[in-house]
């Protein structure tokens, strides 16, 4: 399976590959007997999630326009203890916003995330639960507080609603009842896994991460892979996170795992392979910061059309030392320009490596 994907004989979304990603990114056995078991377990937990991060919490919010009991002299909405559960509310409401502002401008050169799921969540859309869903819970936060954005640097801004652009909520138009949109299941997806993960919750970028995943279990040919591409997703994000999640860690930056390290790996890497390349962009003062930290934290995917980002993908998860290729694949990058690079100045090298190749 690893030699079939890594050569591009074929791909790992779908088709004659099946359930390969899945078992490349360690959500499946290999041994396919053990498949619709795990697959029924994972799902139900998914299912679980959604009912204790996503409705509960909406019912109970639904209802506090018509009981009080949640507002006591305890607990209040002004409460700043860490462990009230307003406070972890509004908390909530900042990373989902953030997530909101994201997963909507997802791969805009491209329709398909706009375009409604032929597989809405039904847990989310029954018409039995009357809850505060993720849509109505953005519009309402969006009209009643300031947006709070925060980077990958550690910056944050803050905008009042009145003053941001009139684009910014309704960049695509929201589907009407009973249809969801591909960006709101990415955008579930994401506020599940920061939820389940409060060390590091949400930092921007991991749209660029989960997005690919999700397009290509919500493409399969297979309708039995396809109609559950949010749970599958969700656990093929999160067992790949686990790999990647310390470039997403500001305090890691700077140790043996962090990205820092990575990207000095690329340079060490080019001047074994290409050293008169390497002394030139040491010349010109180009620090690898300047480009390669969006290249390996994102794994490429902002680099590329979408296509081409999977079919990488395809020989970046099947290669055991999948981050060493990874490596690799940048000073290969570095090597297709290297004549533009050797006669350039540093306006012009910038401008060509962090321009997106088409």
């Amino acid at each position: 399976l690893r030699d079939l994907c890594f050569s591009g004989e074929f791909s790992l979304g779908g088709g004659p590959a099946g359930g390969g990603l899945r078992i490349l990114l360690n959500y499946l056995p290999l041994e396919k007997a053990l498949w619709s078991s795990l697959l029924k377990k994972q799902r139900d937990l998914y299912s679980q999630f959604l009912k204790e991060m996503i409705i509960q919490p909406g019912i109970a919010k639904a209802n506090l326009g018509v009981s009080r009991e949640d507002v006591t002299l305890e607990d209040h909405p002004l409460n700043p203890n860490p462990d009230s559960r307003w406070n972890t509310y509004f908390k909530d409401n900042e990373v989902l916003l953030q997530i909101d502002k994201d997963v909507r401008r997802l791969y805009p050169d491209m329709a398909f995330f706009q375009r409604p799921t032929d597989y809405p969540c039904l847990l989310i859309l029954d018409p039995q639960n009357e809850f505060e869903t993720l849509r109505k819970r953005v519009e309402q936060t969006t009209l009643k507080s300031q947006t709070v954005a925060r980077n990958r640097s550690g910056v944050t801004n803050v905008s009042s609603p009145l003053k941001t652009s009139p684009n910014s909520l309704s960049e695509y138009e929201v589907l009407p009842n009973g249809c969801e949109a591909h960006w709101e299941v990415v955008e579930r997806i994401l506020f599940i896994y920061a939820k389940l993960n409060p060390g590091i919750a949400y930092v921007q970028g991991m749209n660029e991460i989960v997005g690919p995943l999700y397009y290509t279990f919500a493409t399969d040919p297979n309708s039995e892979w396809k109609e559950h591409a949010e749970a599958d997703t969700f656990f093929c994000f999160t067992n790949l996170m686990a790999e990647i999640r310390d470039n997403f860690i500001k305090s890691l930056d700077d140790s043996q795992c962090g990205i820092t390290y990575k990207m000095e790996k690329v340079y060490s890497t080019l001047k074994e392979k290409d050293v008169e390349l390497y002394l030139k962009l040491q010349e010109q003062n180009i620090k690898p910061q300047f480009f390669a930290f969006r290249w390996l934290t994102l794994l490429l995917s902002q680099e590329f059309l979408l296509p081409d980002v999977i079919r990488i993908w395809d020989s970046l998860f099947a290669d055991e030392k999948r981050f060493d290729f990874l490596l690799l694949v940048c000073c290969a990058m570095l090597t297709l320009i290297r004549d533009q690079l050797l006669e350039g100045d540093f306006t012009l090298n910038m401008r060509l490596l962090q321009v997106r190749i088409k």
